[in-house]
């Protein structure tokens, strides 16, 4: 591991009222210590209390550079572990760019993106699920995505994987240990015992496979589609989700060609909408193409909205829709009920067999909203969220960790399902447990911790 004492700017580089310059390693006081001074003192900071801050002064030989606090953190109770620094400076890119160049000059290198982080890391701080939990929160765009890190973050997952390894090694120990030493340790019985043992691994993992989409879609955003005939309000519609005028709304069928598509929060869950051209048969060149598009959209959609025209009877363009929506999560809409109806729930019903649920709403006079995100949130989440006893993946790379000590971990009940010898176990749980050390990073090389690091920030 490099020892370099490494200095990055830690917050936007950009006008604002403060900055910080981050300074860690073996030499990072000392380093502070020959730029910084307080009331003419020189060398204050080396005799510091570690959580202490200093005010005082930035200087370039016997220039004055800027006035700051400076934090001192000596290690190994800093984000690192390591003797840490912060510059509290004046706001700026001029200003910030100039004391991270002096802090340079006095003997730091330019840290890598991430590398506060990584040294966390490799340091034993944080693993590497939670280092990871850094980024998400950092890059969070919804409420539930920020929980969900935070919750990762303070070790929901590594808890849960850590827990599982434990599991899994005893096993392997006793299986090795019996191989080694048959005359002591006996394995009558053991396979009966190592399949029951072998069913609640594989539940556990199963039930984290299962929310591992819900996890995805907190992180990202619920990727929902909005279908309906021309005119049928789709517009409104998003404008209405948005809280305000998205898209063009007027009272000629076809005004949307294009897809259109916008984040929006509701209930601290977000969604990906994508409001479509209407879909209905017509010999138009350019709206045929925004039908097409449609049609593509709905069938990659975690969620369609299907918004169907109360006051128009259902034709087949309604039946094209229906068939869209087959096997997907939809919800449909019944809109313009202030309007005398052609079309009843009960019609609407029979044609969806009742497999979905149907909403009476008003774009006009903002009738029905309340029930969509009621509805929305315990589609995906099964109503309330919580963090406290719920464990959701939201990162790929742990979802195909578990996947693969999921698979193994069905080689070992097969091999004991076909009376395998002991050795057979050994083989695959070992490989569960090291799928899952994956994900804590016990398993990994550097190149894949590089690889990860790369994509933080600068600073952090």
């Amino acid at each position: 591991m490099k020892t370099e004492t490494i200095a990055a700017i830690a917050t936007a580089l950009s006008e604002s009222g403060i900055s910080i310059i981050r300074i860690s390693g073996k030499e990072a006081i000392e380093i502070a210590d020959k730029i910084f001074q307080t009331k003419g003192k020189k060398h204050i900071l080396k005799n510091a209390v570690s959580h202490t801050i200093h005010y005082g002064f930035i200087y370039e030989e016997d220039e004055l550079v800027d006035e700051v606090m400076v934090s001192v953190m000596r290690a190994p109770h800093s984000y690192t572990t390591e003797d840490t620094v912060e510059i509290n400076c004046h706001g700026g890119v001029l200003i910030t760019k100039r004391i991270l160049e002096i802090v340079l000059k006095n003997g730091a290198v330019l840290a890598q993106p991430g590398e506060f982080t990584k040294r966390a890391f490799l340091n034993g701080r944080i693993d590497l699920s939670e280092a990871e939990a850094v980024m998400d929160m950092i890059k969070a765009t919804n409420e539930l995505a920020l929980k969900s890190s935070l919750s990762q973050l303070r070790g929901s997952v590594s808890e849960v994987i850590r827990n599982l390894r434990e599991k899994i090694i005893y096993e392997i120990a006793f299986i090795e240990s019996a191989l080694d030493d048959p005359e002591h340790i006996s394995t009558e019985g053991y396979k009966e015992k190592l399949e029951v043992i072998v069913e609640e691994l594989l539940f556990e993992l199963k039930k984290l496979l299962d929310r591992a989409d819900c996890g995805k879609m907190m992180k990202e955003g619920i990727r929902t589609v909005i279908l309906g005939k021309p005119n049928a309000g789709k517009s409104s519609l998003l404008n209405l989700l948005a809280g305000e005028e998205k898209a063009i709304v007027t009272d000629i069928a076809g005004t949307t060609r294009d897809a259109l598509e916008e984040s929006i929060k509701i209930r601290g869950i977000g969604l990906n909408v994508i409001d479509t051209a209407g879909i209905r048969f017509t010999d138009d060149v350019v709206e045929k193409i925004g039908v097409e598009k449609a049609i593509r959209f709905a069938k990659d959609a975690d969620l369609i909205l299907y918004v169907v025209d109360s006051s128009t009877p259902l034709d087949k363009n309604d039946l094209e829709i229906f068939s869209l929506i087959e096997q997907k999560n939809a919800i449909i809409l019944f809109n313009k009920t202030d309007l005398p109806a052609v079309v009843t729930e009960a019609e609407l019903f029979e044609k969806c067999g009742g497999s979905y649920p149907v909403i009476k709403i008003s774009t006009v006079e903002n009738i029905g909203m309340e029930e969509l995100e009621e509805t929305i949130q315990t589609m995906f989440f099964r109503g309330k969220i919580s963090f406290e006893n719920e464990v959701y993946l939201t990162n790929i790379r742990h979802k195909e960790a578990v996947r693969e000590a999921y698979e193994s971990l069905l080689l070992v009940k097969n091999s004991i399902d076909l009376d395998m010898p002991e050795d057979f176990y050994s083989i695959d749980l070992m490989s569960a447990y090291a799928a899952l050390g994956r994900i804590i990073g016990e398993e990994v090389g550097e190149d894949l911790v590089n690889e990860i690091f790369s994509k933080f920030c600068m600073g952090k």
